[in-house]
């Protein structure tokens, strides 16, 4: 499957000579700046789900309880942290890392999907929220990544260099989500997650990525009963799907 050069515009970004014409570089003003802060080392996987937000544990406990994954991996991905969760079918955490995001905050696709990089203005540069029923895929460099939303050029991949101004390596090792708002919309981790984790995981099959919103509580996107937290696993949880069908998830 040949993903269109839009997808690679504006997810990658690659500086190739071949798409200096289109990929120009982002204003100064536009880049919200890099904390300083020195890099900390990731917590240990079984701690990794105890630290999350409240909003994780409560959607990963439905996602579990309820199967809505439908026997297929799945990751969660938390905008407002900046983070994403790698769960087997059985919904046993595999590995947690951080995440590049959108650069505007927001739930909902703004920008058409025909645009290009250049007709997208800062604050339309959201990683949507949704259910999304994703597969692999390669693009048209031979590049593989985790496609959420071909239609809208979404997608996750492992961080590229981007224009020299962003520094997105940088910004995922810093210890803060602070300065995590940077792509088009697209979701960067890192390298070595992808490979250990994504690929492995989504490799000759789907999965189920839940990307979190961040205006607005989880369960009335994905249409569960809000459980606290705290609760243990056998607390009532619904069995309906997303408001949002897989197809059409993260439409604009």
């Amino acid at each position: 499957m040949q993903i269109p050069i839009r997808t690679i515009v504006v997810c990658l970004l690659l500086a190739s000579g071949s798409l200096a014409v289109r990929a120009q570089p982002i204003a100064p003003e536009a880049i919200p700046p890099i904390n300083p802060a020195a890099t900390q080392p990731s917590a240990p996987v079984d701690l990794a789900l105890q630290s999350a937000s409240a909003e994780v544990k409560r959607v990963a406990r439905w996602v579990i309880e309820s199967g809505d994954n439908g026997g297929l991996p799945f990751l969660l991905v938390d905008k407002v942290d900046a983070r994403v969760f790698a769960f087997d079918p059985a919904g046993h955490l595999q590995g947690t890392a951080p995440a590049l995001l959108g650069m505007a905050k927001g739930d909902r696709l703004l920008a058409p999907n025909s645009a290009t990089m250049t007709m997208m203005l800062p604050d339309v540069r959201i990683t949507p929220a949704g259910r999304f029923v994703s597969h692999l895929a390669i693009d048209s460099h031979g590049k593989e990544l985790l496609v959420l939303d071909y239609d809208a050029s979404i997608s996750m991949h492992p961080v590229v260099k981007g224009t020299p101004a962003e520094h997105r390596a940088e910004r995922l090792a810093s210890p803060t989500p602070l300065d995590n708002r940077i792509s088009y919309g697209c979701i960067n981790v890192p390298p070595e997650f992808y490979t250990t984790y994504v690929h492995p995981a989504f490799n000759k099959t789907q999965g189920v990525v839940y990307v979190l919103p961040e205006t607005g509580p989880a369960s009335e996107l994905f249409g569960f009963q809000p459980v606290d937290a705290g609760t243990q696993p056998g607390a009532t949880a619904s069995n309906a799907r997303s408001s949002q069908p897989p197809s059409a998830a993260g439409a604009q």
